[in-house]
């Protein structure tokens, strides 16, 4: 079979590769635990089901304008205004299937053959694949003093002529950190300043811990949107726990929508009309499932942190946002992928190698799952790795012995 250049440089995504074996393992009856989710468990909001179900009654499921329907970007234009103080108009918004298409169908607007995008270590598994899949050249910062905090020292250095964009996700997957003001003021002064792109992947702002709050990016920009650099990325997966309705949003300039709009009419034409009637229902309905959610995360997190603690040695920077943790286990090895085929094949755990994300010796470990799973998810990883555990444990029905360490 001939296949494209292109297509035998994308790596297969880790996440949904072992969602997969995880599938097949609990098709043949294994006790799997999966600690690499990426979407909470929670039911999708009452009004999101309502408003999708009263459009299946109608019975009009039809195609859609390309860039959504108006009293969705109505809705989204009430969101930016109460939660990032912006006015903006339907003119600069469109939306897509998911934010993943969103980030695509911006790079794809943006970027030229053998221009720079600059990502910063430890970044969504995504980026660099979708960077190269329009041609362009990921360009990985990883902090020099050992933190997953960026510093602009760091990112001036790579920046070049070729330098087209810089994607920001704060609060951050897979560290779970949420980036200072002081930085996000730097970055977009800069980028404005430059004239680079700065993406703003904000798929996780809501999902922040301890009182916490996301810096928003316009607030440090006297450009107004159509003069901007700034790109915000939005949609209701995270903050509603709608990841199957596959819907985002992406507020930016007018002139850089309607190329979005073109792009994305000769790709997928339009999101399916009842999920823009679901995420119209989750926007404009009540908002307290959004803070049940934010505090059933945050409560899973503490059990996480409590869990991991029980480690001698495993360093791991307390989640600020979104549910994911990134747990430094090079003392126990230093190949990531290794480490997570081991602890699935004699654990039946799931974790996400932290190579993926450009920080190796980690992994990603989510807690978006029950408590249950996490705590035994985490005595399963001990009894597997810590010669000072337990030498036996149960998994599911059957009694197993460490006979490795």
């Amino acid at each position: 079979m001939s296949i494209s250049q292109l297509a035998k440089e994308i790596k297969e995504s880790p996440t949904l590769k072992l969602n997969e074996e995880a599938r097949i393992l609990r098709e043949k009856g294994e006790p799997v635990i999966h600690l690499g989710i990426g979407e909470p468990k929670n039911q999708a909001p009452i009004t999101a089901i309502l408003g999708s179900a009263a459009k299946l009654k109608t019975g009009d499921i039809k195609y859609t304008p390309t860039d959504g329907l108006p009293s969705l970007k109505k809705a989204i234009i009430r969101y930016m205004e109460e939660h990032y103080d912006r006015l903006v108009a339907p003119e600069n918004i469109i939306v897509s299937t998911g934010a993943k298409q969103c980030l695509y169908n911006v790079l794809f607007s943006i970027v030229n053959p053998q221009d720079e995008v600059v990502l910063l270590a430890p970044y969504w598994v995504s980026y660099p694949e979708m960077v190269k899949m329009v041609y362009g050249i990921p360009v990985i910062v990883t902090p020099e003093d050992g933190t997953f905090r960026p510093r602009m020292e760091d990112i001036e250095r790579v920046i070049t002529s070729y330098t087209k964009a810089i994607i920001v996700n704060s609060p951050n997957n897979p560290s779970g950190l949420v980036f200072s003001e002081e930085f996000i003021a730097e970055i977009v002064n800069f980028c404005e300043a430059k004239g680079i792109y700065l993406i703003m992947d904000d798929i996780y702002h809501k999902l922040v811990f301890d009182g916490k709050r996301t810096p928003i990016a316009y607030k440090y920009t006297d450009k107004d949107l159509e003069n901007s650099k700034l790109i915000v990325v939005n949609g209701v997966s995270k903050l509603y726990g709608m990841t199957g309705f596959r819907l985002g949003w992406v507020v930016a300039p007018r002139k850089l929508i309607e190329v979005m709009i073109n792009i994305q009419s000769q790709i997928t034409s339009s999101v399916p009309v009842v999920s823009q009637a679901a995420a119209e229902g989750a926007l404009t309905g009540v908002q307290s499932v959004v803070e049940s959610l934010r505090l059933t995360i945050q409560n899973n997190r503490d059990v996480m942190m409590q869990e991991l603690n029980t480690f001698d040695d495993v360093r791991v920077p307390k989640p600020e946002g979104t549910f994911y943790c990134l747990p430094d286990f090079r003392a126990y090895r230093d190949n990531s992928m290794e480490l997570a085929k081991f602890l699935l094949r004699k654990a039946l755990v799931v974790t996400v190698p932290g190579v993926d994300f450009g920080i190796e010796g980690h992994l990603r470990l989510s807690y978006a799952g029950s408590v249950k799973d996490i705590t035994e998810g985490i005595e399963r990883i001990k009894w597997a790795l810590d010669p000072e555990s337990p030498n036996e444990i149960y998994i599911g029905d059957r009694k197993l012995v460490r006979d490795w360490l």
